[in-house]
């Protein structure tokens, strides 16, 4: 195996706040591949809400480069299970190389769709909106569901999969923009701008006879809105609390009407997707499924090149996406 240079994402001081491009350092890096070794070459990697907490709590280590969901394809290898050419997932993302032994390694078999959607709608992404929805959020058919970031790679296949089970769906979202795409394109019933309204209000416009299931993306005023308006043994799956991602502690802000949770037996429970492993070959069989018969679509909003991946994490936290955020690390040649 001969040497590669491969350029790298660090993380060089703790956020304070919003990330900016100054805790971020681009190094370059030889890599020497050994025996029984595979060389994987990234060619997109994914920005997920979920690598904002790490950067300041210290799980994300300083001077080292970062880690995140990325496909690649391999071009070099001393391991027969993955011979050259075929393409691999794994969470070692921030940089241009990969240097595996394999056993961090799964080999994706894409089957017509772009490799890209096994990064959100085929991959981790849509089986945390998946069993976020179904199993955790226990869904029924013909409920009423609100979900927030509903624009959002996670909330825009909870939205569409709710429509899927007869229901009623209301997603929030952070522009007019955004509000049209969940209303014209996704199907969502009911639709609003959360800047500049009150969500309360628009909760009792969007689902008048309350809220069965509240996929909670936001926390914060989102959830306080959407305590408030639960309906009798609602439940509440909590993927994620964007909102407080950048506050010290990922602090939310606090909620008020948490007592309603009490006569009405409301249940908000978190979850993680790894949760849902043993739904995997069902996941990826509805979910191919829904995707031919034209009931799930999707967008990618992708940045080019690894020097553009702090600032699209930066982006996402600012919700400058729409769908799935991702960044081409090189052509899949």
């Amino acid at each position: 195996m001969s040497k590669v240079v491969s350029r790298e994402i660090h993380l060089t001081s703790r956020p304070d706040g919003m990330p900016v491009p100054e805790n971020f350092k681009l190094v370059e890096k030889t890599l020497g591949p050994g025996e029984d070794e595979v060389l994987v070459r990234n060619l997109y990697m994914s920005i997920d809400p979920a690598m904002r907490p790490p950067l300041s709590n210290g799980q994300t280590p300083l001077d080292e480069p970062m880690g995140g969901g990325a496909i690649g394809k391999v071009v070099d290898s001393d391991n027969e299970s993955y011979p050259v050419g075929c393409y691999v997932q794994h969470r070692f993302g921030f940089r241009e190389y990969y240097l595996s032994k394999g056993d961090d390694l799964q080999v994706v078999k894409p089957e017509g769709e772009p490799l890209t959607t096994h990064l959100h709608i085929l991959g981790g992404t849509g089986l945390t909106a998946y069993g976020g929805l179904l199993v955790t959020g226990e869904l029924k058919d013909g409920e009423n569901v609100f979900v927030s970031a509903a624009a959002g790679a996670v909330g825009s296949v909870v939205g569409q999969i709710a429509r899927i089970k007869g229901c009623r769906v209301a997603g929030s979202c952070g522009s007019d923009e955004k509000v049209e795409y969940l209303l014209d394109e996704l199907g969502f019933d009911y639709a609003f701008n959360y800047k500049t309204c009150s969500i309360a209000k628009e909760l009792h416009i969007g689902l008048p006879e309350g809220i069965d299931v509240y996929f909670e993306n936001v926390g914060g005023k989102h959830l306080d809105a959407a305590c408030g308006q639960m309906r009798p043994l609602g439940r509440i799956p909590v993927c994620g609390m964007v909102s407080a991602y950048n506050n010290k502690g990922a602090r939310s802000e606090g909620v008020t009407t948490l007592s309603n949770m009490i006569y009405n037996r409301v249940t908000m429970k978190g979850f993680v997707v790894y949760e849902f492993a043993h739904l995997r070959d069902q996941f990826l069989s509805d979910m191919r499924q829904w995707m031919s018969e034209g009931k799930i679509k999707y967008r990618e909003t992708i940045m080019q090149g690894i020097d553009q991946a702090p600032l699209a994490l930066i982006g996402l936290l600012g919700g400058e996406n729409t769908g799935k955020m991702l960044v081409q690390l090189a052509e899949d040649n």
